[in-house]
């Protein structure tokens, strides 16, 4: 069995992980190098210390230890793009506009059709690597964008310095040629990434390419964006690790995936590599590294259990994702905290660090108080899908505040009332006995949606209820 990396610190009992959010002594530079590793689709519980028994992720389980594992983080949407322009700027995705996979799906036969939505990030947008360059800051972005539906809007005209591995449409295999091209092995089609040797990994050429700056050790500062194509579908792994989970298998548990399970290890392995190089530079103690997800992972590639659904939907399934903090002097080891956050915190936390004055315009919060053992004021989150996705899921708002969440409907603005404290699988509907809340929750749900001017859904004049919601149907693009 593979072994974590100790990146040089103790590594402490997983119990230790139930310890409160602790202050630690800020003995690093306030200035850190700043690394966002992103993973596409990976649910909350495909790591071993968020509850999986069957995916093995020896280093991130040992960057949880060593950081701040986080219990209650939340994507910025339901499915991709979404998510990724919140990481960028900080602003909820209603508030841009932006609020589906590019280039997203019409469905023939839903009750609801999509709002013209903006299919790129507008350059008028200030990205955090934007604020981060300004500050003094070198910014590289290796791996997936996923943002530009129209050229002239990728990661080069947004504040990033460095640029490797975007995909023409931000998915591997698009270069608008009739060419066969791989996704995960060669041959990639992606832009400033040659094709390597015939069984090269693509998760493993990212991460390579992402040491290899790492170890230039720039003058100034760094800032990282390292997003992986995995655990994203197609689903594609080295085959030792496909036969290896294939033996692992057990017929009475929920993962039951090997491809998907090998696929989340070479993650794993790229978390790895990237803190010992780290290490092996002499950067680690002067160095934030954030561990996240886009959006929760797709139900029919592996189960989300205890939550409800997957990505796409409006329940925990689909929005609750794993993270971790590691930042050494400022971040005490082992600690485990439960304050729901979400994506948009993470650029807040580093225009915090920079002190940038455009913290004040954006929606996250700075997760720097978290940091040093303080509490965050409890504040409501927000969804807002209007949007189909694959297998039927309907358009959504909700909000979430303390232990309780608010869904609303589109389709038929029903709402339904869940307490997450009591009720994780959200299982039973409490809108009907606890009418009061719900009343309020909603207000507030309306008041938000005015506010970011929240674009709406509507009717689908061609929506037709006896058609199987798996089996809509694609209409043609807009």
């Amino acid at each position: 069995m593979n072994q974590p990396l100790s990146y040089g610190l103790p590594l402490l009992l997983l119990g230790s992980c139930m310890t409160p959010c602790a202050s630690a002594n800020a003995s690093a530079s306030d200035t850190p190098n700043i690394i966002v590793i992103l993973i596409d689709d990976m649910g909350y519980t495909d790591i071993a210390c968020d509850g999986s028994l069957y995916h093995r992720t020896p280093n991130i389980d040992s960057l949880a230890r060593a950081g701040m594992h986080f219990t209650s983080a939340y994507s910025a949407c339901t499915v991709s793009s979404p998510t990724r322009a919140a990481m960028m700027t900080g602003k909820y995705p209603a508030r841009l506009h932006l609020t589906d996979w590019i280039p997203g799906q019409n469905f023939k036969y839903a009750p609801m059709s999509p709002p013209d939505w903006t299919k790129y990030l507008p350059l008028e947008e200030t990205t955090v690597a934007e604020v981060l360059r300004e500050a003094g800051y070198t910014t590289w972005h290796v791996g997936k964008w996923h943002l530009d539906g129209k050229s002239g809007f990728g990661p080069d005209k947004q504040g990033f310095d460095r640029v490797i591995g975007v995909g023409g449409k931000d998915d591997p295999g698009d270069r608008g040629e009739k060419v066969e091209c791989g996704k995960y092995f060669p041959p990639y089609c992606l832009r400033n990434l040659p094709d390597g040797p015939e069984n090269e990994y693509l998760t493993d050429r990212l991460t390579a390419e992402a040491v290899s700056l790492i170890e230039q050790k720039p003058s100034k500062p760094f800032f990282l964006y390292l997003a992986h194509y995995a655990v994203h579908t197609p689903l594609m792994a080295k085959q030792d690790k496909i036969e290896m989970y294939t033996e692992r298998l057990r017929t009475d548990y929920f993962q039951q995936n090997p491809t998907y399970a090998a696929m989340v290890e070479s993650v794993d392995e790229s978390v790895g590599a990237i803190m010992a190089a780290l290490r092996r530079s002499e950067q680690l103690d002067n160095t934030l590294v954030i561990f996240v997800s886009d959006n929760g992972a797709l139900c029919r590639v592996i189960r989300n259990n205890p939550f409800r659904e997957g990505k796409g939907s409006a329940y925990e399934g689909g929005v609750r994702v794993p993270m971790i903090a590691f930042w050494q002097g400022h971040i005490a080891p082992g600690t485990t905290c439960d304050q729901p956050v979400i994506t948009m915190d993470i650029p807040a936390t580093c225009m915090d660090i920079v002190h940038s004055e455009q913290l004040s315009k954006i929606d996250g919060v700075s997760l720097l108080p978290l940091f040093e053992g303080e509490k965050l004021e409890e504040r409501p989150l927000f969804w807002h899908y209007p949007h189909n996705h694959n297998g039927g899921s309907r358009t959504y708002s909700a909000v979430r505040l303390g232990p309780w969440k608010l869904i609303e409907q589109l389709s038929d603005n029903s709402l339904e009332l869940y307490n997450l404290k009591e009720d994780i699988g959200e299982s039973q509907n409490l809108a009907s006995t606890e009418k009061k809340r719900t009343e309020q929750m909603y207000k507030m749900l309306k008041r938000w949606r005015t506010e970011v001017g929240a674009q709406m859904p509507v009717p689908n004049p061609k929506a037709d209820p006896s058609k199987d919601k798996s089996k809509w149907e694609v209409a043609d693009e807009k």
